[in-house]
């Protein structure tokens, strides 16, 4: 059937690029699989010969929605104020910015927008899905299995997740926190845990306890340990308690920077010195670590990284649908401030 007039077709650009049709139609979706060499040769091939895409026929063609979903189980409030969220987001639109998927931010918080983000996925409005804040028992993660949606997490819900997710070293980096505060001396370390549903709040709190033991000082839990929401908030609340329960306490690791500026403030408040009564190392390396007074020894992850990871591995999933799931673990690192 002749083309009409004057419209190049994608078997055109294929001629004048040298490559074959899948090479341009993978070009043309933003998909994963082409050399440099190739894109560049296709591009300019697209760009000489003026073709646009028919995204209508493109997308019954290929059953592509041309979208991401990241979804975050969180509050407007909790994103605004955590700057992991804007990292994360951050490396996953830097890495979606060369592909023509467009990225939808979900936020869900309850069951009715639980119920409404089921038929919104179930209606294959998007082509895969990213998802943060996970928690062992999250019906939302259940739901992408059963749909069999292309799907990456941010975190795992335990050891055993048998999804594609990208996580920080959480275990590594605590044992490196508490060690270091070992090695100053410090004795009686308390800790502010994270949200214990959540899987790297509860490696965090693992990472305290293998330290202590190494050292042969078994936690005093019941002093020691508070439980707290990553919040800055949560951190005062747990500093108010762990000066009741230990007074004589020489050192906080907090499993966020958030926890810990609101345990240096509430420290300050009690009149006791950072770091010369108190040593307090915090977790995210945010920029909150940078702005404390003393300024925060934390422990850095990659939060933009992980961000931009896990794009590249549903970008993976979503060309190559059967490939097998991976995990990713990023290196976590101590850096050193004045706060211990």
């Amino acid at each position: 059937m002749a083309q009409s007039a004057g419209r190049p077709t994608l078997e055109a650009v294929a001629a004048r690029a040298g490559v074959g049709r899948g090479t341009v139609s993978r070009v043309v979706n933003g998909a994963p699989g082409v050399s440099e060499q190739a894109r560049a040769a296709v591009e300019a091939a697209i760009a000489e010969l003026g073709y646009v895409p028919n995204r209508a026929a493109r997308s019954l063609a290929t059953s592509r929605a041309d979208a991401v979903a990241l979804v975050i189980p969180e509050t407007e409030s909790r994103i605004a104020s955590e700057p992991f969220f804007a990292e994360i987001i951050r490396g996953v639109a830097s890495e979606l910015s060369e592909t023509e998927l467009q990225l939808l931010l979900i936020l869900v918080r309850t069951e009715r927008e639980r119920q409404r983000l089921a038929g919104y996925l179930s209606g294959h409005r998007v082509d895969g899905v990213l998802m943060v804040s996970v928690r062992s028992e999250d019906p939302v993660i259940d739901l992408l299995e059963q749909l069999g949606l292309p799907t990456v997490l941010g975190g795992r819900r335990s050891e055993l997740e048998p999804l594609s997710y990208v996580d920080s070293d959480n275990l590594g980096g605590a044992v490196a926190a508490v060690r270091h505060l070992l090695a100053l001396g410090r004795r009686r370390i308390a800790t502010i845990t994270g949200p214990l549903e959540m899987e790297g709040a509860r490696t965090r709190l693992d990472g305290y306890r293998r330290a202590l033991t190494e050292a042969g000082l078994p936690a005093d839990e019941s002093a020691l340990v508070v439980h707290g929401d990553y919040s800055e908030q949560a951190g005062e609340r747990a500093m108010t308690r762990l000066l009741d329960s230990a007074p004589d306490l020489d050192a906080l690791f907090a499993a966020s920077d958030l926890m810990a500026a609101g345990a240096m403030r509430v420290l300050r408040r009690a009149g006791r010195r950072i770091p010369e009564d108190v040593a307090v190392v915090g977790f995210d390396d945010s920029p909150v670590a940078r702005h404390t007074e003393p300024a925060m020894t934390t422990v850095r992850q990659p939060s933009e990284e992980m961000g931009r990871t896990m794009a590249r591995l549903l970008l993976d999933e979503i060309a190559s649908p059967d490939r097998a799931h991976r995990q990713v673990l990023l290196r976590t690192e101590l850096v050193v401030r004045d706060s211990a």
